[in-house]
């Protein structure tokens, strides 16, 4: 018996295009369907938030560059740029983020984005699904939500 191993290393989504909008996945795309066809009004990053701010670090730093390439070098006394965050879809009081494979960066980002919303965005509900059955089950919700 031959045993494969799987191939390791990032898993790349397949980009789509509807409706002359270029999704970034499949979820994406069959959120934007599901979302048209309960006629729910919705952007697709259409908004930039900057969930944590840029800073000028005005000391040395010795450190290679961030690829891990390069030589140990004085890379201090710079504009330290602020960590951003585009959502998925934006509606009316409700925000979606589609999660299928998440990379290493984004649970912090997340954390990040729902204390933004905590402060500045009060009353949006966030849903993140992460398949077409959570996708279907956040349009109900969203749904629900309208009819109350």
């Amino acid at each position: 018996m031959v045993r494969f191993k799987r191939k390791r290393g990032p898993v790349v989504s397949k980009k789509v295009t509807i409706d002359g909008i270029n999704f970034a996945s499949g979820l994406e795309a069959y959120m934007y369907k599901a979302l048209k066809k309960a006629q729910i009004k919705a952007r697709y990053e259409k908004r930039t938030f900057e969930v944590f701010p840029g800073f000028h670090f005005p000391e040395d730093t010795y450190e290679r560059q961030a690829n891990g390439k390069g030589s140990m070098i004085n890379r201090g006394n710079k504009k330290i740029l602020g960590i951003k965050y585009t959502p998925d879809f934006e509606g009316n009081n409700f925000i979606i983020e589609c999660k299928g494979r998440p990379n290493d960066t984004f649970p912090i980002r997340w954390k990040m984005f729902k204390q933004y919303v905590n402060i500045h965005l009060h009353g949006y509900t966030l849903y993140k699904p992460q398949n077409q059955k959570e996708c279907d089950e956040t349009v109900n919700l969203i749904l629900g939500k309208k009819s109350n």
